[in-house]
């Protein structure tokens, strides 16, 4: 992949997408009987901006939110890193959130047999009434320059509005010269298996890395994984590279894939690794065995952050792979979805450090 010069672009990356504010009970409580709940914020395609900025790149959000405390929770929090909010469109509040609001959902995290949960309440959001037109992504891309644009399919999800203004912000990416992701990321609760099918297929020439987990590449493409277990709790590599072989064979513009693998053994253990398709060859990072986890929301977006980072920095596929596993794996170590890493922190655990206490 070749990349923009830092130089003639303002961004190193950008995002796309809703964020929330999230309500968790503490600990490992149910919703249903919290006394108190703990603010986070976060969203699928916001998470990789945010993540890349705590490892010191210059990054933007792109999204629409609505000018009232709830909604400075989430500027507050961007701006603390050092993400860019600028082109973030503002809403005006109506005073009762019937025209716009800010997206919540609340996150039980699991623990031994009893999953990890999320309820959403998210409709009628800001973001989710995005339109073309309410962004200049031309100037964007053109003038004001990015090196990479990533976005995703919880963004497309949200409305028909979304999925045009997705495309327009892919097109005019494309056209400036800016590297491309997409995070396939299906959520069944925003669309069917089947729409998600239509409106992706519409997608996928505008971009350069493709990025699923074990099932966004059934439910989003169509294409079947064999032998996998429906309770996803042995994966096997092999069956992964195989589908991906069909994926770049009939889009051929894909320069990478990336697929993490996630064996659940319970709620809070679980294995993982990660594997990058990368222009014809197959990288595989380290095997994180009896992964321990706090809070396994944002692992994804740590993962793509992880690869992100290491092709914007002249890594190798190798290193890049190593690097997303090891974000992925570190983000999944602390409460909410967004990343509290440092550079630092994560070379040391990609590069095979232990975890032993430093003083």
């Amino acid at each position: 992949m070749k990349l923009r010069d830092v130089g003639s672009c303002r961004f190193d990356e950008v995002s796309l997408g809703e964020c929330m504010v999230r309500l968790s009970p503490a600990g490992h409580g149910r919703i249903e009987f919290a006394n108190t709940l703990e603010v986070y914020v976060g969203g699928g395609e916001y998470n990789v901006a945010y993540a890349l900025a705590r490892l010191g790149l210059r990054t933007g959000f792109v999204s629409r939110l609505v000018d009232n405390p709830v909604g400075r929770i989430v500027l507050n929090h961007a701006r603390a890193v050092g993400v860019d909010t600028s082109h973030v469109v503002m809403s005006k509040y109506d005073g009762i959130g019937r025209a716009d609001r800010i997206g919540l959902n609340f996150t039980e995290v699991g623990t031994g047999v009893r999953a990890s949960m999320t309820m959403y309440d998210r409709g009628h959001s800001a973001a989710s009434n995005m339109r073309v037109g309410m962004v200049d992504f031309g100037s964007l891309f053109s003038k004001e320059g990015a090196r990479w644009l990533h976005t995703g399919g919880i963004f497309t999800a949200l409305s028909e509005g979304c999925a045009g203004v997705c495309k327009a912000a892919l097109s005019a990416a494309k056209s400036a010269g800016t590297i491309t992701s997409y995070d396939l990321n299906f959520r069944s609760k925003l669309w069917t298996a089947s729409k998600a099918q239509e409106v992706t297929r519409g997608l996928i020439q505008y971009v350069d890395c493709l990025i699923g987990n074990e099932e966004d590449f059934q439910k989003v493409l169509a294409f079947e994984v064999e032998g996998v277990d429906e309770n996803l709790s042995a994966l096997d590599a092999s069956a992964y590279k195989r589908m991906v072989e069909k994926v770049v064979k009939t889009y051929p513009n894909l320069k990478v894939v990336g697929t993490t693998l996630r064996e659940v053994k319970s709620g809070l253990v679980n294995n993982w690794s990660t594997i990058l398709w990368c222009e014809g060859q197959f990288y595989e990072s380290r095997r994180y065995e009896n992964l321990e986890i706090e809070d396994r929301v944002g692992g994804g977006d740590g993962f793509s952050a992880g690869f992100i980072y290491g092709f914007m920095n002249g890594k190798g596929p190798q290193e890049c792979v190593e690097l997303g596993a090891a974000l992925g794996a570190l983000v999944q170590t602390t409460r909410g979805d967004t990343s509290q890493i440092d550079l630092e922190e994560l070379m040391h655990v990609a590069r095979g450090g232990s975890a032993r206490i430093k003083r």
